[in-house]
Protein backbone atom coordinates (compact mmCIF):
# COMPACT_ATOMS: atom_id res chain seq x y z
CA UNK A 1 0.00 0.00 0.00
CA UNK A 2 1.77 3.46 -0.88
CA UNK A 3 1.61 6.65 -0.27
CA UNK A 4 -1.07 8.89 -2.15
CA UNK A 5 -0.03 11.57 -3.82
CA UNK A 6 -0.25 15.08 -2.18
CA UNK A 7 -0.59 18.24 -4.50
CA UNK A 8 1.34 20.74 -3.54
CA UNK A 9 -0.79 23.91 -2.52
CA UNK A 10 -1.67 26.04 0.72
CA UNK A 11 -3.09 24.23 3.22
CA UNK A 12 -6.18 26.54 4.31
CA UNK A 13 -7.32 24.73 7.54
CA UNK A 14 -4.65 26.65 10.32
CA UNK A 15 -4.52 23.09 12.46
CA UNK A 16 -3.89 21.13 9.58
CA UNK A 17 -1.31 23.79 7.98
CA UNK A 18 0.80 24.18 11.74
CA UNK A 19 0.67 20.05 12.28
CA UNK A 20 1.96 19.42 8.47
CA UNK A 21 4.54 22.37 9.61
CA UNK A 22 5.51 20.71 12.56
CA UNK A 23 6.38 17.70 10.70
CA UNK A 24 7.80 18.80 8.42
CA UNK A 25 10.18 21.17 9.81
CA UNK A 26 11.15 18.12 12.04
CA UNK A 27 11.68 16.36 8.86
CA UNK A 28 13.66 18.80 7.31
CA UNK A 29 15.77 19.22 9.99
CA UNK A 30 16.41 15.60 10.63
CA UNK A 31 17.52 15.19 6.60
CA UNK A 32 20.03 17.94 7.42
CA UNK A 33 21.41 16.20 10.45
CA UNK A 34 21.40 12.39 8.25
CA UNK A 35 23.07 14.67 5.71
CA UNK A 36 26.01 16.34 8.32
CA UNK A 37 26.54 12.96 9.57
CA UNK A 38 26.69 10.96 6.53
CA UNK A 39 28.26 12.31 4.07
CA UNK A 40 30.79 14.32 6.87
CA UNK A 41 29.51 17.50 5.56
CA UNK A 42 28.80 21.30 6.90
CA UNK A 43 25.06 22.00 7.43
CA UNK A 44 22.93 24.90 7.88
CA UNK A 45 19.34 25.09 8.30
CA UNK A 46 17.05 28.25 8.87
CA UNK A 47 13.62 27.49 9.42
CA UNK A 48 11.08 30.77 10.05
CA UNK A 49 7.35 30.01 10.74
CA UNK A 50 4.58 32.61 9.79
CA UNK A 51 4.15 33.36 12.86
CA UNK A 52 7.96 34.52 13.09
CA UNK A 53 9.44 31.82 14.78
CA UNK A 54 13.20 30.61 13.65
CA UNK A 55 14.56 27.37 14.50
CA UNK A 56 17.94 25.88 13.35
CA UNK A 57 20.09 23.62 12.88
CA UNK A 58 24.23 23.83 12.68
CA UNK A 59 26.12 20.76 11.85
CA UNK A 60 29.40 21.87 13.03
CA UNK A 61 28.66 24.08 16.52
CA UNK A 62 29.63 27.18 14.30
CA UNK A 63 26.32 28.69 12.26
CA UNK A 64 27.91 32.29 11.63
CA UNK A 65 31.29 30.32 10.21
CA UNK A 66 28.36 28.30 8.03
CA UNK A 67 26.83 31.79 7.11
CA UNK A 68 30.24 33.17 6.42
CA UNK A 69 31.46 31.11 4.21
CA UNK A 70 28.37 30.92 1.99
CA UNK A 71 28.57 34.65 1.81
CA UNK A 72 32.29 34.38 0.45
CA UNK A 73 30.89 31.90 -2.00
CA UNK A 74 28.14 33.85 -2.97
CA UNK A 75 30.59 37.23 -3.40
CA UNK A 76 32.88 34.93 -5.52
CA UNK A 77 30.18 33.62 -8.09
CA UNK A 78 31.03 30.28 -7.30
CA UNK A 79 27.53 29.38 -5.77
CA UNK A 80 26.11 30.56 -9.90
CA UNK A 81 27.61 27.60 -11.68
CA UNK A 82 25.80 24.85 -9.20
CA UNK A 83 22.31 26.53 -9.43
CA UNK A 84 22.20 28.89 -6.42
CA UNK A 85 21.97 32.28 -7.37
CA UNK A 86 25.04 34.41 -6.77
CA UNK A 87 23.88 37.81 -7.11
CA UNK A 88 20.30 39.25 -7.00
CA UNK A 89 19.94 40.00 -10.72
CA UNK A 90 20.42 36.07 -11.37
CA UNK A 91 17.22 35.49 -9.12
CA UNK A 92 15.33 38.73 -9.26
CA UNK A 93 12.49 36.83 -6.93
CA UNK A 94 14.82 36.57 -4.22
CA UNK A 95 15.59 40.26 -4.58
CA UNK A 96 13.51 41.07 -1.29
CA UNK A 97 14.89 38.57 0.61
CA UNK A 98 17.21 39.05 3.53
CA UNK A 99 21.03 39.85 3.37
CA UNK A 100 22.91 36.90 4.83
CA UNK A 101 24.10 39.65 7.44
CA UNK A 102 20.57 40.32 8.07
CA UNK A 103 19.72 36.82 8.81
CA UNK A 104 22.99 36.32 10.82
CA UNK A 105 21.60 39.14 12.80
CA UNK A 106 17.68 37.70 12.98
CA UNK A 107 19.46 34.11 14.50
CA UNK A 108 21.96 35.68 16.69
CA UNK A 109 19.05 37.95 18.21
CA UNK A 110 16.81 35.18 18.29
CA UNK A 111 19.26 32.34 20.03
CA UNK A 112 21.09 35.03 22.04
CA UNK A 113 24.47 35.00 20.54
CA UNK A 114 25.72 32.40 18.70
CA UNK A 115 24.91 29.41 20.71
CA UNK A 116 26.79 26.98 18.21
CA UNK A 117 30.00 28.37 19.32
CA UNK A 118 30.92 31.96 21.37
CA UNK A 119 33.83 32.38 18.96
CA UNK A 120 34.11 35.19 17.42
CA UNK A 121 36.10 35.49 13.50
CA UNK A 122 38.77 38.20 13.33
CA UNK A 123 36.86 40.56 10.84
CA UNK A 124 34.02 40.46 13.94
CA UNK A 125 36.61 41.75 15.93
CA UNK A 126 38.41 44.16 14.45
CA UNK A 127 35.05 45.70 13.67
CA UNK A 128 33.93 45.29 17.32
CA UNK A 129 37.25 46.91 18.24
CA UNK A 130 36.56 49.95 15.29
CA UNK A 131 33.07 50.54 16.82
CA UNK A 132 34.25 50.58 20.55
CA UNK A 133 37.18 52.97 19.37
CA UNK A 134 34.53 55.24 17.97
CA UNK A 135 32.58 55.25 20.56
CA UNK A 136 35.35 55.97 22.68
CA UNK A 137 35.89 59.34 20.86
CA UNK A 138 33.23 60.63 20.45
CA UNK A 139 32.30 60.45 24.57
CA UNK A 140 35.79 61.54 25.00
CA UNK A 141 35.17 64.55 23.00
CA UNK A 142 31.26 65.20 24.53
CA UNK A 143 33.35 65.19 27.80
CA UNK A 144 35.97 67.67 26.61
CA UNK A 145 33.56 70.26 25.07
CA UNK A 146 31.12 69.95 28.52
CA UNK A 147 34.66 70.74 30.12
CA UNK A 148 35.12 73.66 28.33
CA UNK A 149 31.80 75.33 28.21
CA UNK A 150 31.85 74.86 32.35
CA UNK A 151 35.35 76.74 32.43
CA UNK A 152 34.44 79.33 30.51
CA UNK A 153 30.94 79.75 32.11
CA UNK A 154 33.13 79.88 35.52
CA UNK A 155 35.64 82.72 33.42
CA UNK A 156 32.35 84.66 32.67
CA UNK A 157 31.85 84.97 36.19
Amino acid sequence: MGRRKLEIKRIEDNNARQMSFTKRRNGLLKKAKELAVLCDVDVAAIVISGRGKLYRYCSNNNFTGILQRYQSHVEIGEGASKGVCGTQEQCPKYADALSNRELLQIVEREFGGDQCGNQLNVIDLINLQEQLQGALIQTRSTKTRLLLDSMSSLHEK
